[in-house]
């Protein structure tokens, strides 16, 4: 089955993320799709944007049960469901219960494999925007997780948590202030077109 699929890419920077419109009618047909094999982890990046943007979430991710707490990230780890697993943040009627922009940098980025925009000319400008923004999440997040150590704090303890977000957040806002010139090279907003052929059910590849 030929189906057209419209991908929205949209720059915001930091939270920039690629929207798909298939996601509502997932070939896989599972009700879970891609959330069905991945658990979200939150580094210090999010942290800062969350804090910003919506701090009561930063709340609620904390009193999810199941949690695996490093020193500068948490996993919000599924549940076995079936033959596959749930992810915390997924509703088996609307997807993903988060704005796309509050969803960590995989569930921003991820586009299923059948797909294959990568492979589009007509793309490589975004494909090297997303590769350069990956890049630099992992440089920022590393650098703000050095720092933080350096300053005795982690995530694991408890009573200093409201401490290491304050620090966290400074260190952001500082590091920061320059960004890279790559987030000019795109546009705020795109939209592309791509037409192909769809298997429905395990067939579809994630």
């Amino acid at each position: 089955m030929l189906k057209d699929i419209i991908l929205t890419f949209h720059n915001r920077g930091l939270r920039s993320f690629i929207e798909v419109d298939l996601c509502p009618e997932c070939p896989r047909q599972d009700h879970k799709g891609c959330c069905g094999y991945y658990s979200p982890v939150f580094y210090p990046t999010d942290f800062a944007y969350i804090m910003q943007n919506k701090p009561k979430l930063l709340n609620y991710i904390f009193s999810i049960p199941n949690l695996t707490i490093l020193d500068s990230s948490v996993t919000v780890n599924s549940t076995i469901d079936k033959n596959g697993y749930l992810c915390h943040f997924h509703d088996l009627q609307k997807g993903c219960t988060l704005p796309q922009d509050l969803r960590e940098t995989i569930c921003r980025h991820f586009v299923c494999p059948g797909i294959g925009w990568e492979k589009e000319p007509e793309l490589k400008h975004w494909k090297e925007f997303f590769q350069n923004l990956f890049d630099y999440e992992i440089y920022l997040n590393n650098l703000i997780a050095d720092k933080l150590k350096a300053k005795g704090l982690s995530l694991r303890d408890h009573k200093n948590r409201r401490l290491f977000f304050q620090e966290l957040l400074t260190i952001f806002i500082d590091e920061t202030r320059n960004l890279p010139d790559f987030f000019n090279r795109c546009p705020p907003l795109e939209k592309f077109t791509l037409t192909r052929s769809i298997k429905f059910g395990t067939d579809w590849p994630l």
